[in-house]
């Protein structure tokens, strides 16, 4: 039995909090970062100090987008990243990580 909690915020301060809550407490992050995809190193360094893994999100496919946004800070430190899947994005990595979830003792 899993419980999905939702958090959406436009503050890059509040996501990195909310990223560093989630460790030990969750079994995974579902992120979009939206702009901050591109420029937050403060996120990229709080997903890169948990332990609970982190499945990078994005609506659109940014590599057909602006050539600025080719480029996530935060997707090498991820479990995952998935881009341009629309809204079933989110649906694949919530399948992924409660799959990831059943396989850890």
């Amino acid at each position: 039995d899993h419980t999905i909690d939702h958090v959406q915020t436009n503050l890059e301060g509040e996501l990195v909090e909310h990223v560093q809550r989630a460790d030990g407490d969750y079994d995974g992050v579902v992120l979009n970062a939206g702009g901050y995809t591109h420029s937050s190193v403060a996120i990229r360094d709080a997903i890169a100090a948990v332990e609970t893994p982190v499945v990078e999100v994005h609506i659109s496919n940014l590599l057909t987008r602006e050539t600025f946004r080719h480029t996530s800070l935060v997707g090498g430190v991820c479990a995952g990243s998935l881009m341009g899947f629309g809204l079933d994005g989110y649906r694949m990595a919530i399948g992924h990580l409660l799959r990831r979830a059943a396989r850890t003792p």
